[in-house]
C-alpha cells in the first residue's frame, strides 16, 4: 500500500526520472528501520510465535520478495496508464484497493494468514496453566507486552559533511505504513553514539542497531573485526578510506541489523568488544551470537534504539525538531532495502 500509495503521488514525475526510478527498485522492503517496526506494532499488534510460526518464505525470502516485486512493477504501470488516460485518483484507489487484495493473497499463501484474534493459553515458567481466551493481537500486546514504543529514539554516526551532528533527519519516501510516523535519525558523535549503548547494556536492556554486516567479518567464526583480514599484505596496497569517504562514495551503508547484548569494558569504562546477537541461526559464532570489537564499532556502526531515558536533556530538546529531509536515495535509508 505504501509503494501504491508513492506511485499515485508521483504520477506526473518523468518515468525515466531519479526519483521514479528509485521507487521501482525495491517496491518491497526486506528490511526495516526501527520507526517502521514500531509503525506495524501500533496498527496490528504482535502475536506469539506459535500463533503464526516461521514459514519457508519468511526464513528465505528472495523468492517470494522478487515476485511480488515484479507484481507490485506491473501495477506501477497499470496505475500510470489510467492516470494518462484520465482517471481521476477515485478511480486509481479504486483500483488499487483489487491490486492489494492480490497481494494480500500471495503474502498469505507464503507466509500464512495473519489472524485476526487467536485463543491464548499458556503454563508460565512455574508450569502452572492459564488461560486467556479469544484475543486479538493488539490486545496481545497491550496485556503481555505493554512495552512504551515511543520511548526509543535512533541515534545514527554518520560523519559526512552533508549532515551536521546534533540534528534531527528524516528520509522522504521511506516508510511502510500510509499516515503512520516517519523514520526520524538524530545524528550524534561517536562517543556519545557509543555511550549510550553502554548505558543501556550496564541497565540491563539489549540494544537493536542496524549496521555494514559484510565488511570485515569472518561469518562461520562470528567475528566482526578490522583486522580479521589483512589485504594490505595480500595486496602490497592498503584501503585508506575512512568511514565519511566509504558512505559518500558507495562503499559503506547498512545492511543489517542486530542486537547488542553485552560488552566488555576496559578498567577506565572504555569498551573493548561487543556481544552481538544474530539472526541467521545457531550454527555460526558462538551458538549464532558474534563478537565485534570497538574498532569494528566505530568504523560500520551507523545505527541503534536508545531509550529515550540514556540521553541528555540538549538531546532530548534536538528531537523535538523539524526533522531536515534528505533525499529517498540517500545512504541512510538502504537498511530498509530488500535482500
Amino acid at each position: 500500500n505504501y509503494f501504491l500509495e508513492n506511485v499515485i503521488t508521483t504520477l506526473d514525475e518523468p518515468i525515466d526520472g531519479r526519483l521514479f526510478m528509485f521507487l521501482l527498485k525495491d517496491p518491497i522492503q526486506d528490511g526495516g528501520q526501527w520507526d517502521m517496526f514500531i509503525n506495524l506494532v501500533k496498527k496490528y499488534g504482535v502475536v506469539p510465535k506459535s500463533v503464526m510460526p516461521e514459514t519457508e518464505s519468511s526464513s528465505n525470502s528472495r523468492v517470494m520478495n522478487s515476485l511480488i516485486t515484479k507484481k507490485l512493477r506491473e501495477y506501477a504501470a497499470q496505475l500510470r496508464r489510467l492516470h494518462e488516460e484520465g482517471n481521476g485518483i477515485d478511480a486509481l484507489r479504486e483500483r488499487k484497493e483489487e491490486m492489494l487484495a492480490v497481494v494480500y493473497r500471495m503474502l498469505a499463501i507464503h507466509l500464512g494468514q495473519p489472524p485476526r484474534s487467536f485463543f491464548w493459553q499458556w503454563h508460565d515458567k512455574d508450569e502452572k496453566f492459564h488461560r486467556a481466551g479469544e484475543i486479538t493481537p493488539q490486545e496481545f500486546f497491550k496485556r503481555y507486552v505493554n512495552y512504551d514504543l515511543d520511548s526509543i529514539a535512533c541515534l545514527i554516526n554518520c560523519p559526512t559533511a552533508d549532515k551536521p551532528f546534533d540534528k534531527l533527519y528524516t528520509v522522504e519516501y521511506l516508510g511502510n505504513v500510509v499516515d503512520g510516523q516517519i523514520i526520524r535519525y538524530l545524528n550524534v558523535e561517536m562517543p556519545v553514539f557509543k555511550q549510550a549503548a553502554v548505558e543501556m547494556i550496564k541497565a540491563g536492556r539489549a540494544v537493536w542497531f542496524g549496521c555494514d554486516v559484510g565488511k570485515m567479518m569472518e561469518r562461520d567464526l562470528g567475528i566482526l573485526d578490522m583486522e580479521v583480514y589483512d589485504y594490505g599484505l595480500v595486496y602490497d596496497a592498503e584501503f585508506e578510506s575512512d568511514k565519511a569517504e566509504r558512505v559518500d562514495y558507495g562503499q559503506s551503508v547498512m545492511t543489517h541489523a542486530m542486537v547488542l547484548t553485552g560488552v566488555d569494558l576496559d578498567e577506565s569504562g572504555a569498551p573493548r568488544k561487543w556481544r552481538v546477537e544474530n539472526s541467521w541461526g545457531d550454527k555460526l559464532g558462538d551458538k549464532g551470537f558474534f563478537v565485534m570489537s570497538d574498532r569494528w564499532f566505530d568504523e560500520f556502526m551507523y545505527e541503534v534504539a536508545i531509550d529515550k531515558a540514556f540521553l541528555s536533556p540538549e538531546l532530548l530538546a534536538v528531537l523535538d525538531t523539524e526533522p531536515i529531509r534528505l533525499h529517498p536515495w540517500d545512504p541512510m535509508g538502504s537498511l530498509a532495502i530488500a535482500a
